[in-house]
């Protein structure tokens, strides 16, 4: 009788499962988009105007000013002290196809700021991967804290002030020339943007190379931002930003990233073993440190999150793009829509293609789901009928329904469990048009200019919240509570408002998505409809035929 009680308490989970799911889907869109995006917009604003301030004082912020040193494992002495060098002056102008790399007095990569109209911000200006005062990639600091202090008072000198990359590779070569050793950084620079990096001191000296602290032009609760081991196994060691509070030695590491939503810096070498530090900063944030003896061959990148530029680099380095939990079902995702993509040429009816793929893969399981709500619906007076003919017997109750589930073929949980096995799908796609820097200045159709940027006029969303009220009317339901039927007729209007700034890829694919889901629905609808009649008349024939 257990077991019976059990089955019968599925019947009411199943309701809760789909109501909570939706609700909770809801509440995360809806805390993202009205609370934490326009708190991470006012905390931005204010690091700018910080930013700036300092700039204009010639003071370094606070967490520049005194910077711990990564220790090596040779030594224990105390990690030294760095005094920073806030100044900007740029010693070398590098022009590529897509950016415009500035080397600043230090022989860091100051800036890097792209340059074609596809990565403009929304006030449609060249987009700038860094902030002034952050970390900066290729910044050296020696073990030897002597030498290490020179090395922030002493200017390197750069062989050409400027350089075109844009058609040819071009190289240049940084020195600095300290009283105890001269550091040479020799760089040979690609159209692409992607770099490869001698470096040696004159003297065996040891000491860290960093790619810097990750690009900060976008960073959300969409994707993971922080810093990203690829190690020689090939799995994946991320640390996300203000998440990290201890510094940690890693070895065994075949590439180092910084990266945020859709930008990243990566130093890697995949024929050696590097030995990493990754220390965190004032807001505990990691940032990484490569270890080096004497000289090293480096090869680096810092831009868009570009699958194919990082495949052309090196088809490991694509695991740079990284999608959180369901990576494992978005990566061949990203693939589809990849390839898809090669032949259509328009990433917007791309989406359009994949969902309807998509859609034709989980048809077993959509139609079963969507038959089952029907069998249910159709069961739901005499379930009913049950329920109040044993009032608080719930044991007979319980035995009554499992009997006329049995005898009628239906499954308390059919209805369900399909919806449930869909969710990775669904959190998949969504990684996946959330993250993809592709969609970025991608075209759809007369007024969408951009299907990473929010839909202007509004119309996908509408839409969207069109579809989803005539799917959720034409859908069979069992509640019969008045608060969550109210909940549910108040989905699609909540969920249109929160899709008004969602990226219009997104979007499309939500209406797509409702849009089949919608005729699917209205087929198996028809398809019920014909075979109840159907049973009706072979009943009223059999009840015929007895009374003759």
């Amino acid at each position: 009788m257990g077991m019976t009680n059990n089955n019968l308490n599925k019947q009411d989970t199943q309701k809760k499962i789909l109501i909570a799911t939706i609700i909770s889907f809801a509440f995360f869109i809806g805390y993202d988009f009205l609370y934490l995006q326009p708190q991470q917009k006012l905390a931005q604003q204010e690091q700018q105007k910080k930013d700036e301030l300092a700039k204009q004082t010639g003071n370094a912020p606070a967490n520049s000013v005194e910077t711990n040193l990564p220790q090596t494992t040779v030594s224990q002495n105390s990690s030294p002290i760095v005094h920073v060098n806030s100044s900007n002056e740029i010693i070398s102008t590098i022009k590529t196809k897509t950016s415009k790399i500035e080397i600043d007095s230090l022989g860091r990569i100051s800036q890097i700021t792209l340059t074609t109209h596809r990565f403009e911000n929304e006030e449609h200006q060249a987009i700038k991967l860094f902030t002034p005062t952050q970390l900066k990639p290729l910044e050296v600091r020696f073990f030897d804290q002597a030498i290490n202090n020179e090395a922030f008072k002493v200017k390197v000198v750069s062989s050409a002030n400027a350089l075109d990359a844009s058609n040819a590779p071009v190289k240049l070569i940084l020195t600095q020339t300290l009283p105890q050793t001269t550091l040479t950084k020799n760089l040979t620079i690609y159209p692409d943007g992607h770099y490869d990096l001698d470096i040696a001191t004159s003297n065996k000296q040891n000491y860290f190379i960093t790619p810097g602290f990750r690009p900060d032009v976008l960073a959300d609760l969409y994707a993971d931002h922080g810093s990203l081991l690829i190690k020689n196994d090939g799995t994946l060691n991320i640390i996300e930003d203000e998440d990290f509070e201890k510094n940690s030695d890693f070895v065994g590491i075949k590439a180092v990233s910084a990266f945020d939503r859709y930008y990243a810096t990566v130093l890697y070498n995949f024929d050696k073993n590097m030995q990493v530090t990754l220390m965190a900063n004032q807001t505990n944030s990691p940032e990484a440190f490569i270890h080096i003896m004497d000289s090293a061959k480096l090869f680096g990148y810092a831009g868009p999150k570009d699958y194919k530029i990082l495949n052309s680099l090196d088809s490991r380095l694509t695991d740079v793009i990284e999608y959180g939990w369901f990576t494992f079902i978005a990566k061949p995702m990203f693939t589809m829509l990849q390839y898809i993509y090669e032949y259509v040429g328009n990433w917007g009816w791309t989406i359009v293609l994949v969902t309807i793929l998509i859609k034709i893969i989980l048809l077993p399981l959509s139609h079963k789901g969507m038959v089952s709500m029907n069998r249910l619906k159709e069961l739901a007076p005499k379930i009913k009928a049950i329920q109040e003919k044993y009032g608080d017997d719930k044991q007979k109750a319980s035995m009554h329904m499992m009997e006329l589930y049995k005898s009628e073929g239906a499954n308390p949980m059919g209805g369900c469990l399909p919806i449930l096995l869909q969710i990775p799908v669904f959190f998949a796609i969504y990684r996946v048009l959330i993250n993809a820097i592709e969609l970025k200045g991608s075209e759809w159709i007369l007024w969408i200019e951009d299907l990473s940027v929010m839909d202007p006029y509004y119309v996908l969303p509408i839409l969207m919240g069109v579809t989803m009220f005539v799917q959720q009317k034409i859908t069979p339901s069992q509640i019969q509570d008045e608060l969550q039927q109210k909940i549910f007729q108040w989905l699609p209007v909540v969920f249109t408002v929160f899709f008004l700034w969602f990226p219009a890829g997104l979007t499309l694919y939500w209406f797509i998505n409702n849009l089949v889901t919608v005729a699917q629905q209205y087929y198996v609808n028809n398809i019920f409809q014909k075979n109840k009649e159907s049973r009706h008349e072979k009943h009223l024939a059999t009840k015929h035929n007895k009374e003759k």
